[in-house]
């Protein structure tokens, strides 16, 4: 999104001569609140914006310029197909590697003449992008042509914490240049818009909407994906589920060290291999469903070729659930496909109404997404309600609430390869207790996911994607 211009509150809040307590208490926040926004450190929510345009009588735009918030623009425009949200690539983050790579491709296609390239690289992209890779990939993607990787840590009028500016250079001029934003899961926008749009062929964008008009119609959640989607679109979601699935089977197979410097040795063989005489079925649930979550997610962390779901961190979680039940149960790949792509639905209302961007929402964003796409693929897959499915995905993003992103070293090792597993399993979890308590539940998807957009942007960039907080803290 374009960055909340902080000086613009101080400046209205001293014209009217109203003091950082007073307005607190108008709008039932702490001063300590209105003190981060004025200093840059968070952004008010979207409710706290509105009430602050009311208080001031200006238009919320005002507060970023004039210009409209990103998120708030696509949401407009419906959503895009969940190919997009489905990427087949290599890890190990889909906003530091996968985004970055495609952007570069992008650009070095339009400036063919160009001798040399440079990009700097801000906010999350700069402070964790040693660890990620990103350096890598991008001098990479260039090749053979020089490309020099500038790391500006300071720079923090950005307009997403994940900023690029990519330069082509020619006789030692610059030739052309833009600026671009990885917004998550892989996906990129181009500030000059140089780019070719992305077709957006859902039209609806609410799972209240969504659920309304598969009740109207009685069709379940993928057959309405399916509506929208293209003629390729099944075959695509058939190789990315073959896709999850070799993902599991190499992590399974794998041992050694992860590269980075922090020693994590691989565990899902070792998992995978830890059975019991005397073990219960229980046990063995959560060790089968951690070992396929530990698979994929060393796969990503050793950079190997997984798929975003939604994002390359929190990539495990969704194949981990599935494969098991498709193991215990015998379900066909039809079957989980249509799972998938359920889930996928869930996804992409996050990604259009909120964010799956760490480096935007923290963590919650990425593992809380990924829990919410696996309960909604699993309740499909019991072939549930839709009032069931919705609150599943609910109860799965509600208790991730808050949750930081905090790499060690920026690297997506820990805590993130068991924050998968550990999501694996509750979402699990959230789908047997929406069985039960279906019908009595007071906050909709579409309300909770409103809500981590909120706490998100209210989290400190400390706590997102930036390693300067938290578990980031520790020395190893």
């Amino acid at each position: 999104m374009h960055e909340f211009q902080s000086e613009k509150l101080k400046e209205l809040r001293k014209k009217q001569a109203i003091t950082q307590m007073e307005l607190a208490s108008m709008l039932g926040v702490s001063d300590r609140a209105v003190s981060k926004w004025e200093k840059g450190i968070s952004a008010p929510s979207s409710k706290h914006l509105l009430a602050l345009g009311k208080i001031f009588n200006i238009s919320v735009e005002y507060f970023y310029g004039g210009k409209k918030n990103i998120d708030s623009a696509a949401a407009e425009k419906g959503m895009e197909s969940l190919k997009e949200l489905y990427k087949i690539g290599r890890g190990p983050s889909s906003s530091h590697t996968i985004g970055p790579e495609k952007a570069c491709m992008i650009f070095k296609k339009k400036n063919p003449n160009a001798d040399k390239f440079k990009v700097v690289l801000y906010g999350s992209l700069a402070k964790t992008g040693k660890g990620h890779g990103s350096d890598v990939v991008i001098r990479k993607t260039f090749a053979p042509k020089e490309c020099e990787v500038e790391f500006n840590y300071l720079e923090s009028k950005i307009p997403h914490p994940n900023t690029m500016d990519i330069f082509a250079i020619k006789d030692g001029k610059i030739i052309d240049k833009t600026r671009v934003l990885s917004v998550g899961g892989g996906s990129i926008a181009f500030e000059n818009k140089f780019s070719p749009s992305k077709d957006k062929p859902y039209k609806i964008n609410h799972f209240s909407a969504i659920s309304k008009y598969c009740r109207e119609n009685q069709i379940r959640l993928w057959e309405f994906a399916m509506e929208n989607e293209d003629t390729e679109f099944y075959d695509y979601m058939k190789k990315a589920w073959e896709a999850m699935k070799q993902s599991i089977k190499r992590g399974l197979n794998d041992e050694g060290v992860l590269p980075g410097g922090l020693n994590v040795q691989k565990k899902a063989k070792s998992l995978i291999e830890s059975q019991h005489i005397d073990e219960t079925r229980e046990t063995r649930e959560n060790r089968m469903v951690c070992a396929y979550a530990f698979a994929v997610s060393e796969q990503n962390a050793a950079g190997e070729t997984i798929v975003t779901a939604p994002t390359c961190g929190a990539a495990g979680v969704v194949p981990a659930v599935l494969y098991y039940q498709q193991q215990k149960n015998s379900y066909t790949d039809d079957e989980i496909i249509k799972a998938l792509i359920s889930a996928g639905l869930i996804g992409n209302i996050i990604k259009t109404n909120a964010s799956i961007s760490g480096a935007e929402c923290g963590c919650q964003a990425e593992i809380g997404s990924a829990c919410a796409m696996a309960s909604a693929a699993l309740a499909e897959l019991f072939g549930l309600s839709l009032d069931k499915i919705e609150y599943a995905a609910e109860i799965a993003i509600e208790h991730h609430l808050g949750l930081t992103c905090d790499p060690i070293c920026g690297l997506v090792q820990i805590p993130c390869i068991e924050r998968n597993a550990v999501a694996a399993m509750r979402a699990i979890n959230a789908v047997n207790l929406a069985s039960f308590l279906w019908d009595s539940r007071k906050i909709s998807f579409d309300k909770v996911v409103q809500t981590m957009k909120e706490t998100g942007h209210d989290l400190s960039s400390s706590y997102k994607e930036t390693s300067e907080a938290g578990l980031a803290k520790i020395n190893l």
